[in-house]
């Protein structure tokens, strides 16, 4: 049986994306800028696009702007936002589980001398909202806080922190959906959020593709500069196949959300349940570990779990010899030393942090593969406990 459970990284492409993506390429081939008739169909092929991305967060589609993906997103916001109000103030603030495209920005512009506060989560993962009221003053010109987290799932009160930097009048907020859109409701409006990341191949659409809202009146400065296409926004020649098949994506997404969700949440419940009758000393990293399958805190498309006495990236291994797919951690992350930030601002222990596992789930999973896994896991845990202790008993 085959079992992909690292969605979190990526998705795999849909059938009906990847004929949106090849019918594009072939049929609205034209340059959007150009101004013959080619180009004029391209450019409302580009329009529709981005009208049907937009209603999907509640937005007007001279707010969307398309992108490589998250990550260029996150740098043109955080990057952005700072460069155009840094005579207005000096401090930004994030908090300690984000994402690395948001992270590394802030280190940038720590290094640039701006006064950057990173806010504690608690140990389910949920933002400390006591320190980050404290931190927001009045010299704050940028909040950035991502919805859900890539690693546990843990969804942020991103409408609280959004009403609160509206409260605070000068601040521009930024939140990374990259986990988040097409599986959580948003309405960019009423949380109060002036930008918004999102990447195209976290929801079964083509890899390459993004795009950032930027609420109306709002100065971000640009990153990429040329030819000003986006008007002036992000210069390049727009990838059209790529954006369409992001708005088809987008669209299903928005579709099937109730119902997606609803399976998604019976499987990581019966995936948690399974684990923890099976398997001595596991814990479940995240807001859902004491159990209650309604939570808001918690995105159940992603499961983080530790072994204790094992190591994560054998356990992986492991797994794929039997055909199963899951992650250590974050994909962004996982050639880089050390053990998970995300983990470790949550007070996991060193050796419950090594032993990390994340599963993360799609429409398509099913119980069967779920059941698979649990067993495959359990006989995996068993063998290499026994390693360990082995090794441990021979000094090494």
């Amino acid at each position: 049986m085959f079992v992909y459970l690292d969605n979190s990284s990526t998705t795999k492409q849909s059938r009906e994306v990847t004929e949106t993506v090849a019918r594009t390429a072939e049929e609205t081939f034209g340059n959007p800028s150009s101004l013959h008739r080619l180009g004029v169909e391209a450019e409302k092929a580009l329009k529709a696009s981005r009208k049907e991305i937009a209603s999907t967060i509640g937005a007007h589609p001279d707010e969307i702007y398309f992108t490589s993906g998250g990550t260029e997103s996150d740098n043109t916001a955080v990057l952005g936002i700072a460069e155009a109000l840094k005579r207005e103030g000096s401090r930004v603030i994030t908090q300690e589980t984000e994402h690395p495209a948001v992270m590394e920005c802030f280190d940038e512009l720590e290094r640039r001398g701006m006064d950057v506060v990173r806010i504690p989560v608690k140990s389910d993962g949920i933002i400390d909202m006591e320190a980050f009221e404290k931190a927001l003053d009045e010299d704050t010109i940028l909040v950035s806080v991502m919805h859900a987290n890539n690693e546990t799932g843990a969804v942020q009160p991103i409408k609280e922190i959004g009403r609160l930097v509206k409260k605070q009048g000068k601040a521009l907020f930024h939140c990374d959906a990259v986990q988040s859109f097409g599986k959580l409701p948003i309405e960019v409006k009423a949380m109060n959020i002036d930008t918004l990341a999102v990447s195209g191949h976290k929801i079964h659409g083509p890899r390459g593709t993004g795009f950032i809202f930027v609420r109306k009146g709002i100065n971000v400065r640009p990153l990429v500069r040329g030819g000003g296409q986006e008007r002036g926004f992000r210069s390049g020649t727009e990838n059209l196949p790529g954006i369409a098949g992001l708005a088809c994506a987008a669209s299903s997404a928005e579709r099937s959300m109730d119902s997606n969700l609803e399976h998604v949440r019976g499987l990581a419940l019966r995936l948690i349940s399974g684990l923890k009758e099976n398997i001595p000393d596991v814990e479940i990293n995240g807001p859902e570990k004491d159990g209650d399958p309604g939570s808001d805190k918690w995105l159940p498309y992603i499961v983080s779990v530790s072994l204790k006495d094992t190591r994560g990236e054998v356990l992986l291994h492991m797994l794929e010899q039997k055909d199963i797919y899951v992650s250590t951690g974050s994909a962004c992350s996982s050639h880089k030393k050390g053990f998970s930030h995300v983990l470790e601002a949550m007070g996991v222990s060193d050796n419950l942090a090594e032993g990390a596992l994340r599963f993360s789930l799609s429409y398509d999973n099913t119980e069967e593969e779920i059941d698979y896994t649990v067993k495959a896991l359990a006989e995996a845990a068993k063998e290499h406990r026994k390693m360990m202790a082995l090794a441990r008993r021979m000094g090494r």
